[in-house]
């Protein structure tokens, strides 16, 4: 009789849809003149290949809000940058600078992309509000 209910109980469980979270993201210290604001989600690093969930939209004024929806519960990351010349992604020097603007969930007036781990949050529904700063690596050219 108790295998049968092990069963049942895995069954209900896999039928259940798991929770969704909202994720508001405020990014502030954004560039007058500048392209569109770009924020992503960042899942077990923060590498291009591990921030692929996000949006983007037009920089108006120096702060910009955007609402992340149906973000599964997990452990993420922030990354955001301001793409000033249009060409949608975040350009770099040869030595890996960043030449735009750009910022990380976590701590904030860092010079270097911090690790995973400092940058790290956690998700449960229904959701949070994250605030990240843009900075530039440089000063602008």
């Amino acid at each position: 009789m108790r295998r049968p209910l092990l069963v049942l109980a895995a069954c209900l469980a896999a039928a259940t849809p798991s929770r969704a979270a909202t994720v508001e993201v405020e990014v502030d210290g954004i560039e007058a003149g500048g392209g569109a604001v770009y924020v992503a989600l960042c899942q077990g690093g923060l590498s291009e290949a591990a921030c692929q969930d996000g949006e983007r939209a037009r920089a108006s004024g120096g702060r910009q809000r955007f609402v992340l929806r149906d973000v599964a519960p997990g452990t993420y990351a922030l990354a955001a940058f301001q793409d000033m010349n249009g060409n949608g992604r975040l350009d770099r020097t040869p030595l890996g600078l960043p030449l735009e603007p750009y910022g990380f969930s976590g701590e904030g007036g860092r010079i270097a992309r911090p690790d995973f781990a400092r940058a790290a949050f956690p998700v449960r529904e229904p959701g949070l509000a994250i605030r990240v700063r843009l900075t530039r690596a440089l000063p602008p050219r």
